[in-house]
């Protein structure tokens, strides 16, 4: 049985290039693999380390290669791309993995498993969802503006608009365009509801994911995105490592021992991003109704700095709370921030 120290692999949908290396300085295997003819060929050898970049298709390939024996680590490809040497094809990506994996400093993306990977999707197709209703309103609104007929703005006033419509003695292309939309947006809506109550139904079923949205500002939805995407807590040294993954901490441009912070990075992912400074523009508007320590840092926060960095101050500190959360299995405690 062939040995290795470790291979890199770039992955695609159907060709699959590995770069092999026997040993330090020693003989490398480059070769481009099928579909079936990649779990051929790493049923073949021993286990051994395998790195590739963490995109499409990746948590699947690292299940199947672990059910193997394998260690297979995942990595973001922006940490992969400084191995890549001149020019780009498919054995110059392998080896650039090959490569990053055996770095001392390399950070992995957690492999994640069928369950979290079927919740995300749930959400991303819920945001899909809300993005079509979006732009099914906007369509709307635009096409009955030609005829003068307005509503104010926001989802909850589309009925208004459609009421107006149906009295406004549109001509029959007209008004079977306008069947055509509201059709689709009855759909959606729909649709938006059924996938919300599936994510609710799952979400209370798991223990973490209750516990995440014991913080203020966390609800349903953000607890189970932040379960179904956060990795294990214990990955991260303090709960401010947690914010920085998220891209909730200020970017530096510091030298010479001169420190120099700007806007927050927004790296790390834009979805659990989202969804905490959405959670916190909430909180902010009730804050003046709570009571405790951070309903205080909130109201001086709030009066020597503007609306939207205060939310996105608030964001940060509910990343780090429910870092802590998750790490110490303790539920939120509501006295910190309770109702008055």
């Amino acid at each position: 049985m062939k040995e290795y120290i470790r291979i890199g692999v770039d992955l695609a949908k159907n060709c699959f290039q590995i770069h092999a290396l026997e040993s330090e300085g020693g003989r490398v295997t480059t070769r481009k693999l099928s579909r079936s003819a990649m779990r051929t060929f790493f049923a073949g050898i021993k286990p051994c380390l395998v790195g590739m970049e963490a995109c499409g298709s990746a948590h699947y390939w690292a299940r199947e290669l672990r059910a193997m024996g394998h260690d297979v680590r995942l990595m973001p490809p922006a940490y992969v791309k400084p191995y890549v040497q001149r020019g780009k094809n498919d054995p110059v990506d392998a080896a650039a993995c090959c490569e990053a994996v055996s770095r001392p400093m390399m950070r992995f993306v957690p492999v994640k498993n069928e369950e979290q990977q079927a919740m995300l999707m749930a959400h991303k197709t819920r945001d899909l969802l809300i993005k079509q209703r979006t732009m099914g309103v906007n369509a709307l609104r635009g096409h009955l503006a030609e005829f003068g007929i307005i509503a104010a703005k926001g989802i909850g006033h589309v009925e208004e608009l459609i009421e107006k419509a149906a009295d406004a003695g549109l001509p029959e292309m007209a008004r079977a365009a306008l069947s055509v939309l509201v059709g689709q947006l009855a759909a959606l809506d729909g649709a938006i509801a059924d996938v919300t109550r599936q994510i609710a139904r799952v979400h209370a079923r798991d223990p973490i994911s209750r516990l995440v949205a014991s913080v203020p500002g966390v609800g349903a939805l953000a607890a189970s995105a932040i379960t179904a995407s956060a990795p294990d807590p214990s990955a991260f040294r303090s709960g401010r490592d947690f914010a920085a993954w998220l891209g909730l901490t200020p970017k530096q441009h510091s030298t010479g021992g001169k420190e120099k912070l700007g806007a927050i990075t927004k790296q790390g992912n834009r979805s659990l991003r989202r969804l905490l400074v959405l959670g916190a523009v909430s909180l902010l508007r009730v804050a003046a109704k709570r009571k405790g320590s951070v309903r205080d840092w909130l109201v001086a926060l709030r009066a020597r700095k503007p609306g939207k960095v205060a939310a996105v101050a608030l964001a940060n500190k509910l990343a780090r709370i429910v870092w802590a959360v998750m790490s110490t299995g303790e539920a939120f405690r509501t006295h910190t921030f309770g109702r008055a």
